[in-house]
């Protein structure tokens, strides 16, 4: 009896170790958290602190970057890249090419989190959307702070980065306020991109219109098209408008070409400005005016630049 009733027992005892569940095998999937973020093309639902993510904006890597999130970059576009971001020029974050073209393929093997796209690449958002989910971050330059303001919280959501991002932005206000407290009313100003011996002139609510629209500089011709490329000026039209204040962004110094700025700007025509006649004819850094607008370090930079022009 004695015997039958202790094999009773450890038979009972096998069953209810071959019952219960095996941690090793059985582990509980946890569900993955996910934000939903909102961008210039909609909502879109991404995962929450993504630890692997493709950047293919310079703007947006900046913001990561002062944000703390330079880590999670595992891919990006290495052509030109700003010399203020050139840490991240490096075999650590996998080339993926140029600004407008990337390599799919290399995306596609990073198996990234999250892709943060730009307006120039809005054309693949659907072939990078089947690899991962995708977000696009580009400024819209209608309303250049607020699109920049949002974009910036919005990057920070995905990170629980809010409070830094928060803190950051109230200084970017400080320091607009600043500037546009010495930015002369009476005095009125031309933005110019030069590029391979021609200039194209760029207006209010324009890719560079933050000049007037946030920092407060009086546009010269109010009636300047909005166009991407700018609206192509000839010299004459600078010397008749006869601007206080020339702006140039040089894109050939940018691009592999020839920097051409001052040759092309500095002619008999434009001499006869008021602009270049009170040394007011300002040569900005094309780095952050042509490549990576839209971030944190450049947005404070580009400010920073203005403000050098106006500073009493």
């Amino acid at each position: 009896m004695k015997k039958t009733l202790m094999i009773m027992v450890t038979l009972l005892l096998v069953l209810l170790v071959a019952c219960s569940p095996n941690k090793d095998t059985k582990k509980e999937t946890k569900k993955e958290e996910t934000v939903t973020i909102t961008t210039p093309t909609g909502d879109v639902k991404v995962p929450k602190n993504p630890k692997k993510v493709v950047v293919l904006d310079y703007g947006v890597l900046d913001t990561m970057d002062k944000l703390g999130l330079g880590d999670t970059v595992v891919g990006m576009p290495r052509e030109n890249v700003p010399s203020y971001l050139k840490k991240y020029d490096t075999d650590k974050v996998e080339n993926l090419g140029g600004l407008k073209e990337v390599d799919i393929e290399k995306i596609n093997e990073l198996a990234p989190d999250l892709i943060i796209s730009s307006g120039r690449m809005s054309d693949m958002n659907e072939k990078f959307e089947k690899i991962a989910p995708t977000i696009q971050m580009s400024v819209d330059t209608a309303d250049y702070l607020k699109s920049f303001k949002t974009n910036t919280t919005e990057i920070a959501k995905v990170f629980d980065k809010q409070a830094e991002a928060k803190k950051q932005l109230e200084a970017i206000d400080t320091k607009i306020e600043k500037v546009r407290e010495n930015v002369p009313t009476d005095k009125k100003a031309l933005i110019i991109l030069a590029n391979e011996g021609k200039a194209s002139a760029y207006g209010a609510n324009s890719r560079f219109g933050l000049i007037h629209d946030v920092l407060g500089f009086t546009p010269v011709d109010k009636d300047l098209k909005v166009e991407t490329h700018g609206q192509s000026v000839s010299f004459e039209y600078i010397s008749k408008k006869n601007p206080d204040y020339i702006f140039v962004i040089d894109r050939g110094a940018v691009v592999g070409g020839e920097a051409s700025g001052k040759k092309v700007i500095e002619n008999e025509l434009v001499e006869k400005t008021n602009a270049y006649k009170e040394k007011q004819v300002v040569y900005l850094d094309p780095e952050l005016w042509y490549f990576a607008g839209g971030g944190i370090e450049s947005f404070n930079k580009m400010i920073d630049e203005i403000g050098n022009v106006v500073k009493k």
